[in-house]
This record gives C-alpha cells, structure tokens and sequence, in this order.
C-alpha cells in the first residue's frame, strides 16, 4: 500500500506532466532528479505564469549552474505572492521529498485552486460546496470532504449528470454522471464495484472530458483514507473542465436566444413592408380608377356607380381598414421588439461593464502578477467595443421606427459609451500607476521620501495624464526640485530621453533625476541653491521664488507642497510676502536616510 507522500509524488508529477506535455515538453519520471537541476521548474514557472525567465543554465553540470536554475524558479514564485517556507535551492537539487511536495502544493493552491469560489467561498470550501451541489440530487451520495467521500467511485460520475430529479446514486461517477449522462449509464452501475466505478470514471473522463487521470484506483479503493491533497488537486481539474463547459453553454444560450429575436424582427419587419406596399398600391389604384372614371349624365349610370361604392364599402374598404389595423398592430410589435433587442444589448454591456470594473478593483498581489492580469483584462474591452457598435446599430433602428424611449432599459447609447470610455481610461492609469510603482521600487538608490517627491512632482505637471512630460513640462517640474536649464539644454535633455526611452515618461524622468541626484545634486547643493534664492534666509517666499524667475507652475508646485515655516511668521504666510516656506525641512525630508 502506497503511503501518502509516494502518492502525493505521483499525482503532483503527472499534474505536472500535464502542462508540460501541452507545451510539447518531455514529462517528468521523478520529482526528485527532475527538478533538481532547476531547468524542468524554470519551464514550469514560465508556463504557469505564462511569462518569460530569461536566460538560464540549458544544460546545467555544475552544482552552482543548478542552484542558480532553482533559485531564479523559487525567487519567480515568491514574486507571483506564493509563500514557500524553509524550502531552498539545496533542498531540491538534494531532493528532499518532504519540502518539494509542500513547494508543489503551494503551487498548486495557487494556481488551480485559489481562484475557486463558490457562494462567497474560495478555494477549498468553494470546492467542496461546489462539490456538494453537483452531487446533492444524488441520495446515496455524500460528499462530506475530499477523503474519505470518494472511495466508493460513484462521486464523480454524477458530477457530470443534469439533474433529473433522480432518487438513487452514489460519488466518483457522479461528477461525471452530472454533466455528461450520455457517457455513463448510471442506473446500470453496479454500486458496490469501488474499483470498477473508480476506474470508469478515470477512464470517461480522460477520454471524453481532456481530465488526466492524476490518482490510480488503488490511491482512491485500496487505502483506509484517501490523501486529501492528492484527490483535491484532481477534483480541481473537473471544476475547471467543467466550468469552461457551463460558460460556453450560457454563451450559446444567450446567442441563440438573441438570433431568434433578431430573426423574428427581421420576419416582421419584411412582413409588415410587403403588406404596406400592396395596401398602398392597392389603394393608389383605386384612386386612379376613380379618378378616370366620366359621368354620362344618365341615371342608370349614377346608380350603378352608386351600387359599386356601396359593394366598395361593404367588401375592400373594410378589408382594407382591417390591414391597416393590423398593420398598425404589426408595427407596435416591430417597435417593441427594437426596444427590446436595444434593451438586451444594452443592459448585456452594463452589467459587462459593472463586473469589468468590480474585477479591475479586486485587483491585488505582486505588481507583476497585476500588471499582467490587467492587461488580459483591457484586451477583453475590445468585443465591448464591439458589442457597443452594435448597440449604435439597434439604436438607429429604433429611431427608424420612430422610437423614442425605451420601456425596457434605463440606459442609452450615450450613457454606455460615456461608461466605456470611462473603463478604458481606469484600465489606462492603473496600467501606468502599476508601471511607475515598478520603477519607483526598483530605484533602490533613491531613498522613499525622494521618491515620493519625484513622484508627486512628475504626477503634477503631467497635466493630460499621459504618463509623459512636454518640453516645458519638464523644465517646469525639474525646476520646482531646484534644477533649473537654460531652454537649450532643456530641449536636449528631452530630446535624449525621448531617443533612450521613446518618451519622457516617468521611468525616463525618475532615472534622469537618478543621474542628477547621484552626479550633479547633493542635498547641500540644493540647500545652497535655495538660501540663493531667499538671500540667505532660513525660509523662502513665495515672492523670492517669483523673483527668481521660476516659471508660474513651479511656484504654484512648491507653495503647494513646501511645508510653511510658521515659526518664522505667524500663520506662514503674509500679503506682502504671499506664503513662506521652510525650505530646511522639505530638503531634510526629501533626503533623509531609508
């Protein structure tokens, strides 16, 4: 009988070789010599966070050319917010079974698990309820943990069964019985056969479901308790599988539901235009005919004329006041299903729009990790753009048809295109607020309040928000730090950076007062430029910093942000002098020590 860690090796390994083998690497034989030169984690990190390495040790011989491939694989995931703990690079190249399965299941919370939710819950409550409401119309089957509940083989072939009001089942065949009845005739199974369901289950869902079969049926039949880690990280792969099932059916659903509406707009509308035309032709016809006809003078004439409007009235007029009347009907009806084809979309982009922005405020972790996430994320803001045009489409209709308010939606075109633009423009800033934080935390050489200050004097004079500095921008916010250009060197200075970096964008303006700071500037030489400037006051003006010919931005950033020396003047400030500040403690909190 296996023990649980020789179980746990075997069903971590294959979890493994199943995203090595989708990326058409060889599969692993052994957890222990595998890993152990750090090449086959690299590969399995750079997978899972769908992320390049860079540069590793191929082929590595030495022990330090290993300890290197897994230090850069253990240093990857901790930046992605995974804690391992007492686990390094000796500990894998020796093999020590022990901490690697700990680091894999780490690995495996993290990657297959952790987004798991149900009802409120995550991970592995969220699946073990999920669990629980798959298999709950099945009475015989109880899934109470995931250990213990799927011995019997039975769970998993009703997790795959529509539910049918059924009286009788059990819990491995279960899951797939759930979803899938065509795969297992369940009522023939025989419910006592532990092994023989198990290996069923394993075998339709590989097959049919793209599941790998992680566990053999002696891990599930043959031992007194199943190893929980082993069997979650299995259960995990049909909760995957299987949501990607009910997503693509409720996408179906939902195009096959519209199809039909707009496929019925299109039959009435042809309809109603056919029936117009001949009403109206018919009618025009008539017209002419009587307005051909000449009177004789006669009687007989008269009153033949006379017998054929009253057969008019009684027979096609009426026929004809009938058509319109259904005509008029037919069009109410055309109308009303415009509002709510226009109503569908419409709310279908709200509700896309609400969740896009509830998930892009979830957002958390390793900056990397949310930097990536949110740029899958903006690329799912194209088919609303999409879906927006569309809405546009159906808006125009409905002003066609002389529709104008909607009984069916509060929203309109203007309202969720204002709502889009809205969501681009937050995507957009996070994307450079994450960017910034990245270069702000690999400035190692800048102490936090400096980076505060650069920061908050680049956000200041980047006006439009473009994460970009102009010439005059720039000049403006280098001089509100006390580094002043002449415009020719300004315009240099710029047009290199835009050379180095494409555009003065902050990572371009932090590593040029990077160089600045290091090279040009101590805080002594700034402390003299300003007494300079206040004649050799212990504070500055606002009036000096004006008579300095600072330009109006940067005397507007500096008395926005200098402390005020109300020690030297009572309020800091005066009429004559406008604010006064203390320009002492602003350089010692710009350069004090990390």
């Amino acid at each position: 009988m296996a023990t649980p860690d020789e179980i746990q090796e075997k069903t971590f390994c294959k979890w493994l070789n199943a995203k090595l083998e989708a990326h058409g690497y060889p599969p692993m034989n052994s957890l222990l010599t595998d890993l152990a030169d750090g090449v086959r984690l690299i590969q399995l990190m750079e997978i899972m966070g769908d992320v390049s390495l860079g540069k590793y040790n191929k082929v590595p011989r030495m022990r330090v050319q290993k300890a290197e491939n897994v230090n850069k694989a253990l240093e990857f995931i901790s930046s992605r917010g995974v804690k391992l703990t007492n686990i390094g690079p000796e500990d894998i190249i020796d093999g020590n079974l022990k901490l690697i399965l700990g680091m894999i299941w780490t690995l495996v919370l993290r990657f297959t698990i952790a987004d798991i939710t149900e009802e409120g819950l995550s991970a592995k409550e969220g699946l073990l309820l999920w669990c629980q409401r798959k298999t709950a119309p099945y009475r015989e089957v109880d899934v109470q943990d995931f250990s213990y509940s799927w011995r019997d083989g039975l769970a998993l072939e009703v997790l795959s069964y529509p539910y049918t009001s059924r009286a009788d089942s059990d819990t491995r065949c279960a899951l797939i019985h759930r979803h899938r009845p065509d795969l297992i005739d369940y009522d023939a199974l025989d419910k006592g056969d532990r092994y023989g369901n198990t290996q069923l289950a394993f075998e339709v869902a590989e097959r049919h479901l793209g599941i790998p079969q992680l566990l053999e049926v002696d891990d599930l039949c043959a031992v007194d308790k199943p190893d929980e880690r082993s069997v979650m990280t299995y259960i995990a792969s049909y909760f995957h599988a299987f949501s990607s099932m009910d997503q693509a059916e409720t996408v179906s659903r939902r195009v096959e539901k519209f199809a039909d509406l707009m496929q019925s707009v299109w039959i009435s509308r042809n309809d109603y235009e056919k029936r117009v035309q001949v009403l109206l032709e018919n009618m025009r016809t008539q017209v002419v005919s009587w307005a051909s006809a000449s009177f004789d003078g006669t009687y007989q004439y008269a009153k033949s004329q006379s017998v054929l409007f009253t057969e008019y009235k009684s027979t096609t007029k009426r026929d004809w006041v009938t058509e319109r009347q259904d005509l008029v009907s037919l069009f109410d009806s055309i109308k009303d299903k415009l509002q709510k084809r226009f109503a569908e979309l419409a709310d279908g982009l709200e509700l896309q729009l609400r969740q896009f922005s509830s998930d892009l405020a979830a957002i958390e972790g390793p900056l990397e990790e949310q930097q990536s996430r949110i740029k899958v994320m903006a690329e799912e803001l194209r088919p609303m753009e999409k879906l927006l045009e569309a809405i546009s489409t159906a808006e125009q209709d409905c002003l066609d048809a002389n529709v104008e308010e909607n009984d069916y939606t509060i929203f309109s075109r203007q309202d969720l295109e204002f709502e889009l633009e809205l969501v681009q423009q937050a995507v957009a800033k996070r994307i450079l607020f994450i960017e910034n934080q990245i270069v702000s935390r690999n400035m190692t050489n800048l102490t936090p309040a400096q980076l505060e200050q650069f920061e908050s004097t680049f956000r200041y004079f980047d006006k439009d928000e473009t994460n970009t500095l102009s010439v005059s921008e720039l000049a403006a916010a280098l001089a509100s730090l006390g580094i002043v250009y002449s415009e020719e060197d300004i315009d240099v200075i710029h047009q290199q950076l835009e050379e180095e970096y494409g555009s003065t964008s902050f990572e371009a303006f932090i590593n040029l007062l990077v160089d600045i700071t290091e090279d040009q500037t101590s805080a002594e030489q700034l402390r003299e430029a300003f007494r300079g400037i206040a004649q050799e006051k212990n504070f500055v003006t606002e009036v000096d910093l004006q008579l300095a010919q600072l330009s109006d931005g940067c005397v507007r950033f500096l008395t926005q942000h200098m402390p005020l020396a109300r020690d030297q003047i009572d309020g800091g400030s005066n009429e004559e002098m406008g604010a006064v500040l203390d320009y002492e403690r602003w350089l010692d909190e710009a350069f004090q020590s990390p």
